[in-house]
């Protein structure tokens, strides 16, 4: 495997990196991530110029990427400013389901996508379901020619700025079966839709939906009927190759702040730095890092894999990347001491952020087990 960006992939990173060191700074972040809308729509449209949507579709739908080490190359360089613009509910999970399952007229939506013009939303997650994926609820029937849902989605990213909502809802079996999977592609303002939207721990933006008497044409259907679970299991599967590369980049930086922290910071007339234990904590810090980024790298050369390959790469990353954030995140706040836990500072925000990303699509403990039963059934 060539672990070496590509040209293409080495500009983008380049630009990418460049324009939000000029124009995303802490600050500014931190004002976006503050406002009423959680997310700049300038910001965003300057982001789908420079090519960042685009790089996680393919050419055939008018992108010019959506392999996995463009999904990670782009993520990468957004978990190092902490972006909050919708580039995870829209760019990876909204427009990757479309790309893979959509109708002819569905997949021209991207076009709009790409160039920042419409925000998308999945709503699969649900009360009860925690991390399982086919623990759904949401009942879709058939009404006189319609499709009515009735259900509830929780923490929906990006669910209250959204123009199209992406819906999962049980067309047969019982509620916990994969088979009966069926996604919708929903206008947000559709009636019998709310939305209660709301800032979470780290910054970004989520939503409570509701679906009551929600009726839908038989053009609304993503994909084959009942059919819908492969689908959603490959985009979560990008999801979580999506955070395990943002968390990459945040760790890197809380690495790089607490590093400098303990270079100038001094302590009976030394730098902390000249401790041994200090140096210690930073090397365990380093190789954790490390590690999470050789299992990142792993699954995203093997996202077009099988699936019991896919799989069980991508919760061997989710798991090391959930043990090295979580590990780093507590460690740069301890060694920075009572600084660390000012708001004015960056560090406790990429805390927050690794902390969060921990949780994302399954926590460290959820795919240790997952990784386990998917070598077991291999």
């Amino acid at each position: 495997m060539d672990f070496n960006l590509s040209d293409d992939r080495r500009m983008l990173k380049e630009s990418l990196s460049r324009f939000l060191q000029d124009r995303y700074g802490f600050e500014t972040r931190n004002e976006i991530a503050g406002s009423e809308q959680g997310f700049s729509r300038e910001l965003w449209a300057q982001m789908a110029e420079l090519g960042l949507i685009g790089a996680m579709l393919p050419e055939e739908v008018g992108g010019f990427g959506g392999e996995g080490f463009d999904v990670m190359t782009v993520m990468e360089e957004l978990g190092r400013a902490i972006v909050v613009e919708p580039v995870l509910p829209t760019a990876v999970l909204g427009a990757g389901i479309l790309a893979d399952a959509g109708s002819d007229s569905q997949k021209g939506l991207l076009e709009k996508v790409i160039s920042g013009e419409l925000l998308l939303a999945f709503a699969h997650g649900e009360p009860q379901s925690r991390y399982s994926l086919s623990d759904i609820t949401c009942q879709a029937e058939k009404t006189n020619g319609d499709w009515v849902l009735d259900g509830q989605k929780a923490v929906v990213l990006n669910g209250d700025a959204a123009d199209k909502i992406i819906v999962s809802a049980r067309t047969s079996g019982t509620d916990d079966d994969e088979d009966g999977l069926t996604l919708f592609l929903i206008d947000a303002d559709t009636k019998g839709i709310s939305r209660r939207g709301y800032a979470t721990v780290d910054g970004g933006r989520a939503a409570e939906i509701t679906l009551e008497d929600v009726a839908v044409g038989g053009d609304a259907v993503i994909g084959e009927l009942g059919k819908a679970f492969p689908v959603i299991e490959e985009a979560i599967g990008r999801g979580i190759l999506a955070v395990c590369a943002e968390a990459l980049g945040a760790m890197d930086v809380a690495k790089d702040m607490t590093l400098e922290f303990l270079q100038t910071r001094k302590q009976f007339g030394v730098p902390l730095g000249k401790f041994q234990v200090l140096q210690h904590r930073m090397v365990e810090m380093c190789l954790e890092i490390e590690q999470a980024r050789s299992a990142t790298i792993l699954a995203a050369g093997r996202m077009k894999e099988d699936r019991a390959t896919r799989e069980a790469a991508l919760s061997a990353a989710k798991n090391l990347v959930g043990r090295s954030a979580r590990l780093v995140a507590e460690e740069s706040i301890q060694m920075h001491g009572g600084i660390g836990m000012t708001w004015e500072y960056a560090l406790p925000h990429f805390a927050k952020r690794l902390t969060m990303i921990d949780h994302l699509f399954g926590d460290a403990d959820h795919h240790l087990e997952r990784f386990a039963a998917l070598s077991q059934a291999s």
